[in-house]
């Protein structure tokens, strides 16, 4: 079973190399697909230093226009059988490949949740974040009756055909609240397993506010409401 793994990047310097070093020392032996999302730090040059690697690669847009954005171009170049998004920060940890992975050996499981929830050794960032987190979480459930314990969790994989499918219009952080309340209208189920967390604050460089808050919010509102057939087919790809 082969892996991509879509980093979504905006001026992530610090932590870039490290990521992306841990990504290819996976056993799972993933492809990357780094999207430079219109960074003006280093990045661009970091990312040139792996131009000869055959198991990188690099898209990149001319200005900034979002995580949701950013997937959407990693995923029109996966071609592995699984596709993870992982972020260019530190937060999440790649030895948990493994575990996510490993339900995908069941033919009918589609999607896998990694959740920080499950692990109860995970620390806090902040009560802000983590209730944030607790009630779109809560919002997602009862509005779509799934089970799930992190609705914004970035480890979200999905075999490819599932995931190239699917009528992805985000931009933001909505990429996340969009993709879940999508699968949940089709009846797929979203299997989770316990991940590693190692939150950082926001003077460390951590992105996310309480906009994209109310972003999710209504996201999820507008996704559940949607006629069927808006749900069923891809919107054809704008050009950036």
């Amino acid at each position: 079973m082969t892996l991509d793994v879509i980093i979504p990047i905006y001026n992530e310097e610090n932590t870039l190399e490290e990521v992306i070093e841990k990504v290819l020392t996976s056993p799972l032996r993933p492809t990357i697909i780094a999207v430079d999302d219109g960074s003006s730090d280093a990045t661009p040059e970091i990312l040139k230093r792996y131009g000869g690697n055959e198991r990188v690669h690099v898209a990149s847009h001319k200005r900034n226009l979002g995580k949701g954005a950013a997937v959407r171009t990693g995923l029109d170049l996966a071609t592995g059988d699984v596709v993870l998004v992982q972020d260019a920060d530190l937060e999440y940890d790649p030895g948990d490949f493994g575990a996510i992975l490993a339900p995908f050996e069941d033919p009918d499981i589609e999607v896998v949740y990694g959740s920080r929830r499950l692990n109860s050794s995970n620390p806090i960032s902040s009560w802000m974040f983590f209730l944030g987190g607790a009630t779109l979480t809560w919002f997602t459930n009862l509005l779509y009756g799934t089970r799930i314990t992190d609705e914004p969790t970035c480890y979200k994989a999905f075999r490819r055909e599932l995931l190239q499918s699917l009528p992805l219009r985000c931009s933001r952080f909505e990429f996340c609240p969009e993709v879940t309340a999508i699968v949940a209208r089709r009846g797929i189920r979203i299997r989770e397993v316990p991940i590693s967390y190692s939150p950082r604050s926001r003077a460390e460089g951590k992105k996310i506010g309480v906009r994209d808050w109310f972003e999710a919010v209504y996201t999820l509102l507008r996704y559940r409401f949607l006629p069927a057939h808006a749900l069923a087919s891809k919107p054809t790809t704008e050009s950036d």
